[in-house]
């Protein structure tokens, strides 16, 4: 199993993310082996971020990958762009903009960190999820599992749940949760785990 953690830009980490939540030694516990690579730090699009974590799978094939957060972009990149190395995938907590007041606050914050002009509007984008168009998400037919983020909070919204469920030709909704990282996860963890485990058994 491939973890992707989420972060844009940020000092997050796949440590942080996976690692210090239980997940890692959760999933291990369940039998099963986890790969938990870094993403690129200071991405300009989503592709590059596909390459990066392409190459640490080495000659693994047909993985369930976990995309956690933004990390779901990188994980729906991965699979469009190495269909060999995805063979089902969980999206869990997406994140993508879906007000402008979002938006604006996104786009200022990367661009104090240094992110201008093409590399916003790649990393950001206009579609249903950062980095692929409703088309592409539409031809994925992969399974994919969605996590709702419980509560939602305006980068995790239901909206877009309920829009990836429409696109994905085999999507599904898992049990939602809070997001990994915050406090509310740890009473969720082991329903997280259970319901991860059983679908990458299919």
């Amino acid at each position: 199993m491939l973890l992707i953690h989420g972060g844009l830009w940020e000092d997050t980490g796949a440590d942080f993310f996976w690692r210090r939540t239980g997940i890692i030694d959760g999933l291990s516990e369940r039998g099963l082996d986890v790969i938990a690579p870094e993403r690129l730090r200071r991405a300009t699009d989503w592709p590059a971020e596909a390459r990066h974590i392409a190459g640490a799978t080495g000659d693994e094939r047909g993985l369930t990958v976990v995309g956690g957060s933004f990390g779901c972009a990188a994980a729906v990149r991965l699979a469009l762009d190495f269909p060999l190395v995805v063979g089902r995938l969980v999206l869990a907590w997406p994140a993508a903009l879906a007000d402008q007041f979002t938006t604006i606050r996104m786009r200022a914050g990367l661009s104090r960190q240094g992110a201008h002009g093409a590399t916003l509007d790649a990393l950001l984008g206009d579609t249903t999820l950062p980095g692929a168009s409703d088309d592409e998400l539409a031809d994925l037919a992969i399974p994919v599992g969605i996590v709702p983020a419980v509560p939602p909070d305006p980068l995790h919204v239901r909206s877009t749940v309920d829009a990836l469920l429409r696109l994905l030709p085999l999507a599904s909704e898992l049990p939602g949760c809070p997001e990994a990282p915050r406090p509310e996860f740890p009473p969720y963890r082991e329903a997280f785990l259970d319901a991860v485990t059983t679908f990458s058994a299919g």
